[in-house]
């Protein structure tokens, strides 16, 4: 299990108990807990200390500063050891114990096993206002099929995090990578819990930069809002135009008003168009710039006297 922790005095106890609890339970005593604590300002970092000291299976790392939470998470996914590695937060709003289920859809054949929330308790409204219309919207701007009302609560493969590990970009959201990544991917629903303890560590400033950081590592549609704006302008200034050329047939209008009109209208078709152009290729440019492998590989299958391609 990978755990980004961050502030959470008041839950890291029960949540290890928890933890170690499902781990047992799924893996008997094979098995790893990594805490990454994102320089959290209280205890936390005392009491992982404590925890480490008593138990085995736990590996506590502390870093430098606050990071925020998808670097923190990446950061305990380049550490972990497990064959099958499980994301989850501190606070216990995912429950731990899914992780049974999520083995066995591992053992049916899955390669990524993600928890998709079919209710949220104890959030207000304005969090599922916005959660539900941010991946609506997400789904709408993006290439990549990003599943819904889904956090980064996901039992994955070795194979798959070696994969998710050649993927260099530092401004990251981690469900959408695994998402692009594709393999065998299987949703497994459950009612996200009330936080066990302690406050939310998302307020709407982490949530709007986490909504901007999807929306620009996945979708190139805002450089191309320019594009479409001088197709509408283009439409607009041919009205226009119309409009003010049969003004200054049929009415008595200020001279020179059709003209100026007409004019504004063109160039700023023509000054969008212009912008749209440079979006296509600076987006080409900034998905390239990432420098994501072409495609991931996940089996590869011949004949027993074909030579093995290395």
């Amino acid at each position: 299990m990978v755990v980004p922790v961050f502030n959470e005095q008041e839950v890291i106890t029960e949540t290890h108990r928890r933890l170690s609890g499902a781990c047992a339970a799924a893996a008997s005593d094979d098995y790893e807990i990594v805490y990454v604590d994102d320089g959290s300002r209280d205890r936390t970092w005392l009491m992982l200390n404590e925890i480490a000291a008593r138990d085995g299976h736990v590996v506590a790392v502390g870093l430098s500063r606050n990071f925020g939470h998808q670097l923190a998470l990446s950061a305990g996914l380049e550490l972990c050891r497990g064959e099958r590695i499980l994301m989850i937060d501190a606070d216990l709003q995912d429950p731990p114990e899914l992780v049974l289920q999520m083995m066995e859809k591992i053992d049916d054949g899955a390669d990524i096993v993600y928890g998709q929330r079919t209710e949220r308790l104890g959030e207000t409204a304005f969090k599922r206002g916005t959660a539900a219309a941010f991946y609506r919207v997400l789904d709408r701007l993006t290439d990549v099929d990003i599943p819904q009302d889904t956090g980064d609560f996901r039992l994955v493969t070795r194979q798959v995090l070696e994969a998710l590990k050649q993927l260099p970009e530092s401004h990251r959201f981690v469900r959408g990578l695994f998402a692009w990544l594709g393999f065998r991917q299987v949703a497994l629903p459950y009612v996200r819990q009330e936080r066990f303890a302690g406050e939310t560590k998302y307020p709407l400033k982490r949530m709007l930069r986490l909504a901007i950081d999807a929306i620009t590592g996945f979708s190139t549609v805002p450089l191309r809002a320019a594009l479409w704006l001088s197709m509408f302008g283009f439409v607009v200034a041919l009205g226009i135009g119309a409009y003010a050329v049969g003004s200054w047939l049929f009415f008595d209008t200020v001279r020179g008003w059709s003209s100026i009109v007409g004019v504004i209208a063109l160039f700023a078709s023509a000054q969008l168009l212009c912008l749209g152009i440079l979006g296509e290729y600076i987006g080409r440019m900034f998905m390239q710039s990432k420098g994501r492998p072409l495609a991931i590989v996940r089996e590869v299958v011949s004949h027993p006297s074909t030579k093995t391609i290395p």
